[in-house]
């Protein structure tokens, strides 16, 4: 390619990565690594109501250290709402603004509209559980003042460029974590089997129940439904995984790259939150020609080997390239083992950082330092001292102990992760 061609490539703007903040800890997990933007839901009004949350009081304080921290607080206000909740909207509405929130995460039109009486000047993103699948009702949602449309989660990427071709407004796409059985996550199986409604926040997640047949007239008789006698997971699928073609969608021209998972760990958030930001910073710095051929962009390996350490169900690209089938399910059980845990979380940097355990640790353990980016430290564990001083040989859970590993952990920073390979 001579100049004249190349110049005629423009490279594509790096999108937004937005992680999930269940709790205030995880809030500051995704921050450590690398998340422009975090998404968290209130005490009510959100389609988590079993995460931690954020009280108003947690949720002023979240968006103060967001903020210094030069990243930006979406709010979900996501449920389909029932005429009983709306007793209460106007003033949460009201304390969002106080807040300073910089989004809200709507699907229910009449949420939407005493947003934009109560709350004009809060811009309002549309969830994906609006079931955006095409451009006409794009247009539409953007008539209605809605800032930013996070798509369906059942559109291919070619789909997606057929949407972004036609409007001008923000466009968002999930690119990993969990995916609902049903149609961009509006399910009623958790009301009829245990009497939580998933659509108002209390989903009880029977999709990855274990499943056997039995028939009417032989209780206690359990059939497998699949050749397998431990019964199988019928409805269970595998976790979304859009690393390998962040090329293509960040070619594409996505605004803001979504993660699953305010009811995932720490360990989880910060690992995913990791490789998307370390991929989203290795195709910021290639050169501009090799943009002509998006699809043709190769991410480091490593980053391939590192997201499968993270994830519980393995991992497709759902509807990403073609309509997913069988082998996006995981029949035969509930989770995959990755062979990694997380060991511990830096509370205090330093030489001998001090570490709340998370898992048990023993003298002689040897572990990772996760650093922010693809990168990982190993160490091995020389002696651990209580905050009182005493030597101790196992710390368990929830122990706060003084870290001396070898090499030191100079490096360590504050809210960053240890893993171990499980033996």
């Amino acid at each position: 390619m001579n100049k004249k061609e190349s110049s005629k490539v423009v490279p594509p703007t790096i999108p937004e990565l937005l992680a999930p903040a269940g709790n205030f800890e995880k809030m500051v997990t995704a921050i450590h690594y690398g998340a422009d933007a975090i998404y968290m839901g209130g005490k009510q009004f959100s389609l988590r109501a079993k995460a931690g949350n954020f009280s108003d009081s947690a949720m002023r304080e979240a968006v103060v250290y967001a903020h210094r921290h030069n990243v930006k607080v979406y709010i979900t206000i996501n449920i389909l709402a029932h005429n009983r909740d709306f007793a209460e909207l106007d003033s949460y509405l009201l304390s969002l603004r106080e807040a300073g929130v910089d989004a809200l995460i709507i699907s229910d039109p009449g949420i939407l509209l005493r947003a934009r009486k109560m709350v004009p000047e809060i811009p309002v993103h549309l969830s994906t559980q609006a079931n955006v699948t095409n451009a006409q009702s794009a247009v539409f949602w953007f008539e209605q003042g809605v800032t930013r449309l996070n798509l369906a989660r059942e559109l291919s990427l070619q789909e997606f460029r057929e949407v972004r071709a036609q409007v001008t407004g923000e466009l968002e796409i999930f690119v990993h974590g969990a995916i609902c059985i049903s149609y961009s996550g509006r399910c009623m199986l958790s009301n009829y089997m245990v009497g939580r409604d998933a659509n108002q926040g209390a989903c009880a997640h029977p999709c990855r129940y274990k499943y056997t047949l039995v028939e009417e007239k032989r209780p206690g008789e359990y059939f497998p439904v699949e050749e397998d006698d431990r019964g199988t997971y019928i409805f269970n699928s595998k976790d979304l995984c859009l690393l390998q073609g962040l090329p293509e969608l960040v070619a594409s021209g996505a605004d803001s790259l979504k993660i699953e998972g305010r009811m995932k760990s720490i360990f989880y958030v910060g690992g995913v939150t990791r490789l998307y930001r370390a991929a989203l910073d290795y195709l910021k710095e290639l050169p501009v020609e090799v943009w002509e051929k998006p699809s043709e962009i190769q991410l480091p390996e490593h980053l391939i080997t590192e997201i499968a350490k993270t994830g519980t169900r393995g991992g497709t690209e759902n509807f990403f390239k073609q309509v997913p089938g069988g082998s996006e399910m995981l029949y035969t059980n509930t989770k995959v083992n990755t062979g990694v845990e997380p060991v511990a979380v830096i509370r205090q940097e330093g030489d001998a950082p001090l570490v709340e355990a998370r898992n048990p640790l023993e003298t002689g353990d040897v572990v990772e330092y996760m650093l922010p980016g693809a990168n990982c430290i190993a160490l091995t564990v020389q002696r651990m001292e209580t905050e009182k001083g005493e030597v101790i040989t196992r710390a368990n859970p929830g122990n706060r102990i003084f870290l001396y590993t070898e090499p030191p952990l100079v490096e360590g920073r504050i809210n960053g992760i240890l893993r171990r390979y499980r033996m």
